[in-house]
């Protein structure tokens, strides 16, 4: 029994930690007709002004490597939203032992509360009425007291995590 509830808090801790990214797309678009991209002027991106500079810079270098160049007369254009989700449960492990009509649970709490910042990241299509054709909404945790060095590398891992899956594959 000791080995079971182990294996578990094992898979648990070790499957529940990481960045949760979802993805939409307008089924329509021609990816590879966007070769430019920028921001918007007025992104009001939630994060402090270091770690949005992060996650531009994060983006910028994604996108190079993948052949897209930043342009003032962009093809599209990127917004980035994020909000901190307080107050997130970690996740618990129940334990259950019954036998005719009676029995006992317990919950075992792993970890503690922990906050999570969800980042969506929008590409739209200024030209053809600021229509919007991807978008990839991220749920990560996030530390405030993390150093400036880990933040960078956090935000450049959530960027590589984002961007695995675009232009997405449309079968």
């Amino acid at each position: 029994m000791k080995r079971i509830i182990s294996a578990l808090i094992f898979l648990v801790v070790f499957t529940s930690c990481g960045t949760l990214v979802h993805y939409d797309y307008e089924k329509s678009t021609d990816f590879s007709k966007y070769k430019t991209y920028n921001y918007f002027d007025d992104m009001k991106t939630g994060l402090s002004q270091f770690d949005s500079l992060r996650l531009i810079s994060a983006m910028d270098a994604k996108l190079s490597a993948m052949g897209l160049t930043r342009a003032d007369n962009a093809d599209f254009y990127i917004d980035i939203q994020s909000e901190e989700l307080m107050n997130r449960s970690s996740p618990n492990v129940g334990v259950g032992v019954g036998s005719g009509g009676g029995g006992v649970s317990v919950g075992i709490p792993i970890g503690t509360n922990q906050n999570t910042r969800e980042i969506v990241i929008e590409f739209v299509d200024k030209k053809q009425n600021e229509r919007l054709f991807w978008q990839a909404v991220s749920e990560s945790t996030y530390r405030y007291n993390a150093s400036p060095e880990k933040r960078e590398t956090t935000l450049v891992k959530l960027v590589e995590k984002i961007f695995a899956k675009y232009p997405p594959n449309k079968e």
